[in-house]
């Protein structure tokens, strides 16, 4: 029992004296241990990461300035496809009472619903080209002819005499280019919402 207390009290004077518990004139908190550790700064490369870095708003740019004229081009082309198609094959199951079928009519359909369908995927790069699209080509007549017919009369007599033009005057009086005008204006809005929420 006195060996045990003897080293007890050995110990406990030696660590008292060369100051292992005590330090009266800086007191460690034990909240925070690692107090007193020289922080260092964060690694720095050697080399600058800007040097390769792009502008974003150059991209955006970019981007609009392509699907808008993508939308302002393929638009106006999609629609005369569309109403000439539509056109001749009305005349052809008029005359034939729907017995015939027009190839020419069906691939000039086909191809005016593909190119509207590339429009309106162009909201992908920028929602410019489906509402530039749409506003100029659709909406923007449309509504001018709703609003005083007769200056859909002088629109039509700029356009030259054919097919097309006869197509594309049906559409413009039934409403069908107002309604595309704002079927693509609603597919950009939607690609730009889309955008935002991500």
């Amino acid at each position: 029992m006195s060996s045990h207390r003897y080293v007890a009290e050995y110990d406990d004077e030696d660590y008292q004296e060369y100051g292992e518990y005590e330090h009266p004139g800086n007191p460690r908190d034990p909240r925070r241990p690692y107090e007193d550790v020289e922080s260092y700064e964060p690694y720095e490369p050697p080399f600058d990461d800007d040097l390769g870095a792009e502008d974003p708003c150059a991209g955006r740019g970019v981007r609009r300035v392509l699907s808008g004229a993508g939308g302002l081009i393929l638009t106006p082309v999609a629609l005369g496809l569309l109403s000439w198609g539509g056109l001749r094959q009305q005349m052809l199951v008029q005359a034939t009472l729907g017995n015939q079928r027009d190839v020419l009519s069906i691939g000039l359909l086909a191809g005016g619903g593909l190119l509207l369908l590339a429009v309106g995927l162009l909201g992908a790069l920028s929602a410019t080209g489906p509402i530039l699209g749409g506003l100029v080509w659709g909406v923007a007549p449309g509504v001018a002819t709703i609003a005083v017919p007769e200056w859909g009369f002088r629109l039509v007599k700029y356009l030259p005499r054919n097919d097309v033009t006869h197509g594309v005057t049906s559409w413009l009086f039934i409403g069908g280019l107002l309604a595309t005008g704002f079927l693509l204006i609603g597919a950009g809005l939607a690609s730009r919402l889309a955008r935002r929420r991500r």
